[in-house]
């Protein structure tokens, strides 16, 4: 198994070589790497610690500059989010936590999502595998900090696949929705999906939800109005 990444794909032994970067501090900032020490601790030759090293940096989860006795080293953003990922697989792992609590504010979409959601090759299965005809429209989610870095564990969670299709025009992309409550000052609402489609404009800071009625008008909801999404175990 290996971790997508922006730029490329890494394995275990990548990601345990990040791993001892980041207990150095290359989350915080450059550190002194020499490919000897680093092959010591990882019980391999030079050559595999420095061709794991070379790994994350194609896979842009670590940038290096190289010196004369050795290489500065520090962790993306990517290699920040790669780490959290396993983090949340660990966590699952020994509190199997069941729900993953995510807060943030109620911000103005794009309005791509009305017309996607509305086409037939989604609409049909929204109806088969959610149980439900979606309102056309998404509800947009700005996450809180600690939420940013808690979405991570979505993706270990099982979700709902939503296939891929194609009309005469063009490919459109699939995308995986997780069961989820919604919570307001108002109230609660289920049930309730975030969609993740494969490919998005969105950053790891949004997430979008749709619902079988417009959470808006269910919920009394403004932009910057703040919601709890409970996602849950399938």
């Amino acid at each position: 198994m290996s971790q997508a990444t922006g730029a490329g794909e890494v394995g275990y032994d990548e990601l345990a070589v990040l791993k001892l970067l980041a207990l150095d501090g290359a989350l915080r900032g450059e550190v002194k790497v020499s490919c000897g020490d680093l092959a010591d601790r990882l019980d391999a030759s030079n050559q595999t610690a420095s061709r794991r090293l070379q790994a994350l940096e194609d896979a842009a989860l670590v940038e290096r500059d190289l010196v004369s006795d050795g290489q500065w080293v520090a962790a993306t953003e990517a290699g920040e989010r790669a780490l959290e990922r396993e983090y949340e697989d660990y966590r699952r792992i020994f509190e199997d936590p069941g729900e993953l609590d995510l807060v943030g504010v109620v911000t103005s979409g794009m309005g791509e999502g009305r017309h996607y959601i509305s086409l037939p090759g989604y609409n049909r299965q929204f109806v088969e595998k959610l149980g439900y005809d979606p309102y056309p429209g998404t509800l947009n989610v700005e996450l809180d900090g600690e939420s940013k870095r808690a979405r991570a564990a979505m993706d270990a969670m099982d979700g709902v696949p939503i296939e891929g299709w194609e009309d005469e025009d063009r490919t459109y992309g699939s995308a995986t929705c997780y069961p989820c409550t919604v919570a307001a000052a108002d109230g609660e609402f289920s049930p309730v999906h975030v969609i993740v489609p494969d490919r998005t404009h969105h950053d790891e800071d949004q997430i979008e939800l749709i619902a079988p009625e417009k959470l808006r008008d269910e919920l009394g909801l403004l932009d910057d109005d703040e919601v709890t999404v409970r996602v849950e175990e399938q």
